[in-house]
């Protein structure tokens, strides 16, 4: 089954060269059945890079998903206006209504307290919003550290340098999100802060699903089944770790070569590829699992299961 997004966003034709199957607003409205519906609130400065990574991912699965992307009010240096304005939503406009899924990206505002980043008010309103009005939530990197910190008081700690890089993963639970895994698998990230184990084992509304030796905590889910806090960034693509690196490279910033990324980490080999398969099975679960399957079928009910 499809993905449901407008024709004319930048990914609709990129992906469908792929042969990923999208469908138009107007084919979909013709089809007399209910869709998943999932909103994406994109924090990432590259919104059309990010977009395309996070629907290869929710396509690949035999349900029939919509999809709606939201931004909040911080000005985006990276993204056109006429592409906001024409694909995106604001808060205002989706206040009311009611999604299956939902998904918050990483931003790159690690090295700043969150009561400083300029959206915060904005953000924790829509986390709280998104307990009546969605199903089920995945939060991403800077992201999940927020989620963690606004809804169960986890702090987030600086590192002393970035973690960059591929790291290989121990599953530490039969959660439904990781059926199907492998002992071990490799999850990307590149980022300033951690959240400790010790933190997370605090609160008994949360469950680490997956730990690394090296990289730390991964996923964490309330138990309710409705939360998934994940510290890395399983939706990148291929080249993405390689283009970072060689934009701090140009800025002159410090930077390691990511671990685990290049053969016999040489910067000039072609990097490997080697989390795909994982995070197809991940977003794949998590829409089938932990939304489909759970969700109630007139969604405005959600209102009353908060």
């Amino acid at each position: 089954m499809p993905i449901r997004i407008p024709k004319d966003l930048p990914a609709f034709e990129t992906l469908e060269k792929e042969g990923i199957f999208v469908m138009s607003n107007y084919r979909a409205e013709h089809q007399d059945i209910r869709p998943l519906r999932v909103l994406i609130l994109n924090l990432m400065p590259k919104k059309i890079e990010t977009e395309t990574q996070l629907m290869r991912l929710l396509s690949n699965s035999p349900l029939h998903v919509y999809i709606e992307l939201l931004h909040v009010s911080h000005v985006s240096r990276n993204t056109s206006a006429s592409h906001l304005e024409t694909f995106y939503k604001t808060f205002p406009e989706v206040r009311d209504k009611f999604y299956d899924g939902m998904i918050i990206t990483g931003a790159p505002v690690e090295h700043m307290p969150f009561e400083e980043v300029d959206y915060w008010d904005e953000m924790c309103e829509i986390m709280t919003w998104s307990r009546k009005h969605v199903y089920s939530t995945m939060y991403i990197c800077w992201a999940a550290m927020a989620g963690l910190y606004y809804h169960f008081g986890v702090p987030k700690h600086p590192l002393d340098k970035k973690l960059f890089g591929v790291f290989p993963h121990k599953a530490e639970s039969a959660n439904p999100l990781l059926r199907g895994f492998d002992d071990i698998f490799p999850v990307p990230h590149s980022r300033h802060s951690e959240i400790w184990r010790e933190d997370i084992d605090k609160v008994p509304e949360l469950e680490i699903l997956s730990y690394s030796p090296l990289a730390g905590v991964y996923i964490v889910a309330n138990r309710n089944g409705r939360e998934f806090f994940l510290t890395g960034h399983n939706e990148y693509e291929r080249c993405t770790l390689q283009e970072e690196y060689l934009r701090d490279l140009g800025k002159g910033l410090p930077i390691d070569i990511p671990f685990g990324y290049f053969p016999g980490d040489n910067p000039k080999c072609d990097p490997q590829f080697t989390w795909r398969c994982h995070a197809n099975l991940m977003y794949s679960n998590w829409l089938n699992y932990c939304v489909y399957q759970q969700t109630p079928f007139h969604i405005e009910e959600l209102q009353d299961m908060a």
